[in-house]
């Protein structure tokens, strides 16, 4: 260059020499003069004067320098107001100092030539006051300014047919350049679709109108000049056009506050919608919890074995319909309270805390109350069947034996109280004595049964059972008649004793058969007791001990026999006297009723529950078998299902802190393992439909296993648990890694120090360890900075820090996110720099849902400045990120 160059670390590169452009086309020296007046003027306006011509309306220095005050802003030096050329040359001089303050380096451009009215050097300085004030400062994606200038202007142009905007000459030249900047912004002022290509004439006077009538744009071309030069000049050209960018650069500025407003309204609006989920679900489950622990808490025994058996039946419908699904809703509201808090941390915005009583821990621990009810309950459950099933058992043998000694008691107080003895014989008498003989020994054989009869009163008793007065009842009444029993037998034994003097004459055979006729009978009505008692056994063991004491018994059958035999014999003894001897017998047997007829009955009666007592017994044996193939069914499938569930959880354990690879290798590693799991599913349900069928049988042990059917659908719901919150933690690191622009380096080095500084290798680092990995990088901690950081990595005072938790913090370090002070100053732009805004303004700038929620939650604006209808912004920006409540 020959006369001026601007500095290139500062400016847009020169392209063409200043003297060789005017030198070649006089043509663009006219162009010049032309834009570069107009747009002087359009500055001096500002300050009330104007220029007539350039190179001599600057001559001495005062409108030069009034120029840099509007443009700058700034004040200049106080100018000389004499009229000497030194005068001239000091106020110009002032202005290219000032001018040269600014960065711009002047070369052979002097005071004395300005001053002198050289015009090529009064342009080449009008260009260099342009580049620096208007130019200079336009920047698209880094570009410099001409560069960003075309770069603008290309984009606004792009949608426009005709349109191809590759330089500042030709390319504006058809006028439809212009044209299309206008209509891109101002899209009411033309109609672009009647403008013709062929007709430049029409579309440049068209922008220069519509420019100087709507954007204060003044005409700084003509367009008959424009047309008749084959290349228009570039820098008349780029001047008038940064006057577009200008004018419209405000307009773009408020397009990008009304984008910031609506993007952070957009992350609000979805934020709060999560908070009313959460909230619902939240009210539901405890609601639930609160109805089902009452019933799981009601502990109201029934009075029957059907009705117990009816509530067995309902709680595992509880188990296998109802409790499922509101374990998957509990799992489900703890993974979305986990993305909410992420979804806030990454939005800037505070922790969310649920209302009270809804907390995370609130439901956890609702749900632990819930299963310790249900635990219980169906211990009580299985204990009151037992309970129910002995009492059955108790009440029926009960009835049994209380039917036999009634039986047996009936006519005795009659026949005690009888006074055949006073007319009686003496053979008579002996033979009454001798027959209270065998009837006292036959009361003293009943006393145990008796006793057993009492007891079993009294554990009917002990036991609730329902029916227990009716029992005490006749019980009462059994021992009350034992009583007069015995007090009869001991009255009409003192009575034989008073007149046994007097009869001694007895018949011993008759004697010795009602001795031994009596506990013979005895046994047989204790066999035949024993061989009806029903039974109730739980193991194969049992079953044995009963069939082994039953065959002992029927070894006894031969000797027993051989009693009967003999018992007989005593009989046939003495019917063979008595048809010897022709002895006149009035009666029976004096000393005892049992005949030989009944001791004959009574025996094959024993005979014939023998064969059925073997078959109740094998009947039980096959039964006990069948449950003990159930248990080992049941175990075989346990001791496997158990260690797997185990194994699995410990596995999930490691992954969640070994993990290798990038975060969706994870996640996809993660899936396809919960895959694997849920596929296991099957073998569970297998597991349940053993459980259910053991159940049936009335099983409550099961020495092959120390796994219970509990334990296995406990161990199942944390395996799926654990495994979708490993899944929801890698998922919330990808939330975090795309949000926070975050590498996959960096997140293995996050994940590395994390490792390193948990050293119990919980998952979890405690603060103590983490204030030990926050000095290892350099943090100088006091505690109350320790105290403010653990506020943000542990909002709810747990003690611990997860890696979710980790790696925010370290991303939240560096990162660039919106604050409410850019959201103030984005709604200041909307509201045309006032403290408030107008509904009108908001509707204006913002979408309509979003200018809507902007209204309703905005508080009205009480300043000294306010106007009707005026709203709070700041205020309402503040709110949005926790700093005050809306």
């Amino acid at each position: 260059m020959d006369h001026y160059e601007a500095d290139e670390n500062e400016y847009m590169h020169q392209e063409d020499d200043w003297d060789r452009d005017l030198l070649l086309d006089p043509a663009w020296e006219k162009q010049q003069r032309k834009t570069f007046t107009a747009w002087c003027n359009s500055h001096l306006r500002k300050a009330g004067t104007q220029i007539e011509n350039i190179e001599e309306d600057f001559r001495d220095g005062l409108k030069l320098m009034l120029l840099l005050e509007v443009i700058s802003g700034e004040r200049l030096a106080k100018p000389e107001r004499g009229k000497m050329r030194v005068h001239k040359i000091s106020n110009v001089n002032k202005a290219l100092d000032f001018i040269a303050s600014k960065g711009v380096k002047l070369v052979c451009i002097g005071a004395e030539e300005i001053v002198d009215g050289n015009a090529k050097m009064t342009l080449g300085m009008i260009w260099t006051i342009i580049l620096r004030f208007a130019i200079q400062d336009i920047s698209v994606e880094e570009t410099s300014a001409k560069e960003g200038l075309l770069l603008w202007c290309q984009r606004k142009t792009a949608p426009y047919k005709n349109v191809n905007i590759q330089n500042f000459h030709i390319s504006w030249k058809d006028g439809l350049g212009f044209c299309a900047l206008i209509h891109r912004h101002r899209p009411e002022l033309i109609d672009y679709g009647k403008l013709r290509k062929d007709d430049p004439m029409t579309n440049l006077n068209t922008a220069f109108d519509v420019a100087e009538k709507y954007l204060d744009i003044p005409k700084m071309l003509d367009a008959e000049d424009l047309i008749s030069t084959l290349r228009p000049d570039e820098k008349a050209v780029m001047t008038y056009v940064s006057c577009y960018y200008h004018a419209f650069s405000g307009k773009q500025k408020a397009e990008t506050a009304a984008n910031r407003i609506c993007k952070v309204l957009a992350v609000n609006q979805e934020n709060e919608q999560l908070m009313e989920d959460y909230e619902k679900l939240a009210s539901d489950l405890l609601e639930w919890i609160r109805r089902t622990i009452p019933w799981l808490e009601n502990r109201t025994p029934e009075n029957t074995m059907q009705a117990m058996q009816q509530k067995l039946e309902d709680f595992r419908d509880y188990r296998r319909l109802h409790k499922p699904p509101k374990v998957q809703e509990k799992c489900q509201m703890e993974i979305n309270f986990n993305t909410l808090q992420t979804k806030l941390r990454l939005s800037n915005r505070p922790a969310f805390m649920p209302s009270e009583g809804k907390m995370v821990s609130d439901i956890s621990n609702a749900w632990v109350g819930l299963e310790g009810a249900e635990k219980g309950y169906e211990e009580w459950l299985l204990n009151e069947i037992r309970r129910l099933e002995r009492l059955d058992h108790l009440a029926e043998k009960f009835r049994q034996k209380a039917a036999i000694h009634e039986a047996w008691t009936e006519g005795k107080e009659e026949m005690l109280q009888k006074r055949d003895y006073e007319t009686a014989s003496l053979s008579d008498i002996k033979a009454l004595l001798k027959k209270h003989e065998a009837f006292e020994s036959d009361l003293a054989a009943h006393q145990d049964r008796v006793e057993q009869i009492a007891a079993i009163a009294q554990e009917l008793n002990e036991l609730n059972y329902y029916d227990s007065p009716n029992v005490n009842t006749r019980c009462q009444h059994i021992c009350d008649q034992w009583d007069a029993l015995g007090g009869l037998t001991q009255k009409r034994s003192e009575a034989l004793q008073t007149t046994e003097k007097l009869l001694e004459t007895i018949d011993q055979l008759y004697l010795e058969f009602a001795k031994r006729a009596a506990p013979f009978n005895n046994w047989m009505e204790g066999a035949m007791e024993d061989l009806q008692d029903t039974f109730i056994v739980h193991t194969i063991e049992e079953i044995q001990g009963l069939s082994t004491a039953h065959e002992q018994f029927k070894a006894t059958l031969p000797e027993a026999d051989k009693e009967r035999q003999a018992i007989l014999g005593i009989h046939n003894e003495i019917a063979k006297i008595v048809q010897t001897y022709h002895v006149n017998m009035a009666g029976s047997n004096p000393y005892t009723t049992i005949n030989t007829q009944e001791i004959n009955t009574k025996w094959d009666k024993v005979r014939q529950l023998v064969p059925q007592r073997d078959q109740a017994l094998s009947g039980e044996h096959a039964r006990q078998q069948n449950n003990e193939r159930l248990r080992k069914q049941f175990a075989s499938q346990a001791n496997v299902i158990g260690p797997w569930i185990q194994t699995k959880m410990a596995e999930i354990g490691r992954i969640s802190i070994e993990m290798h690879g990038t975060l969706e290798d994870q996640l996809t590693h993660l899936r396809q393992y919960e895959k694997s799991i849920v596929n296991y599913k099957a073998k569970i349900d297998q597991l349940e439909g053993d459980h259910q069928l053991i159940q049936e049988a009335l099983i409550f042990d099961n020495k092959h296993t120390n796994y219970t059917m509990e334990h296995v659908r406990v161990g199942w719901e944390q395996l799926l648990t654990t495994i979708a919150r490993t899944i929801n933690e890698i998922e919330n690191q990808i939330l975090t890694r795309d949000a926070k622009g975050i590498s996959q380096d960096q997140m293995n080095e996050f994940r590395t120090s994390f490792n390193h500084f948990d050293r119990k290798r919980t998952g979890m680092m405690d603060a103590e360890d983490f204030g030990v990995c926050l000095i290892s990088m350099g943090y100088n901690l006091g505690e109350a900075e320790f105290a403010r950081i653990m506020s943000i990595v542990d909002p709810n005072r747990q003690g611990v820090i997860t890696f979710q938790a980790f790696i925010d913090f370290m991303s939240r370090e560096t990162a660039d996110t919106d604050t409410a002070d850019q959201v103030m100053a984005s709604f200041k732009v909307l509201a045309g720099d006032k403290n408030y805004i107008l509904a009108d303004e908001l509707r204006r700038e913002l979408p309509p849902d979003q200018a809507e929620y902007c209204i309703a939650r905005m508080a009205p604006y009480s300043g000294p400045d306010a106007a009707p209808g005026a709203l709070d912004y700041m205020s309402f920006s503040t709110a949005l990120y926790g700093e005050s409540d809306l």
